[in-house]
């Protein structure tokens, strides 16, 4: 899950948020399946995290998800947007600016949104 280079016995206060999201990730992954099924939510996983990290974080949630877990990603990285199911899109903008739903549904239907910025990055990805 993109975390080769944290050392056994390292202190979890020296952690990113996004570290210790996916140390807990990794503990269910080891936990393997169970009658249980778990709403996971991810808040921007894949900050600070190498190109070859994203592809083995999307290979632990896709793993997650065929235990029948459900997985909820806030997140920015269009490699990670185009892989979604279900994307929905609030903006246009931040602040006060933003906020509204922009677009709700596949991420090939969101690349044709005009209002999305988001749309505008991730069709460049899709191709």
């Amino acid at each position: 899950v993109g975390l080769g280079y944290v050392h056994l016995g390292q202190s979890s206060n020296t952690l990113s948020g996004g570290e210790a999201q996916r140390i807990k990730l990794a503990s269910f992954l080891i936990k393997g399946n169970n009658a249980n099924k778990t709403l996971f939510i991810f808040d921007e996983p894949t900050t600070g995290l190498h190109f070859h990290d994203i592809k083995k974080l999307l290979k632990a949630l896709n793993t997650l998800i065929e235990q029948g877990n459900t997985i909820l990603v806030i997140e920015h990285n269009m490699d990670m947007i185009k892989c979604a199911d279900w994307v929905i899109d609030i903006g246009p903008e931040g602040g006060d600016r933003g906020g509204n739903v922009v677009f709700e549904g596949t991420p090939e239907e969101l690349i044709s949104v005009k209002a999305s910025y988001t749309a505008k990055y991730l069709k460049g990805h899709l191709n």
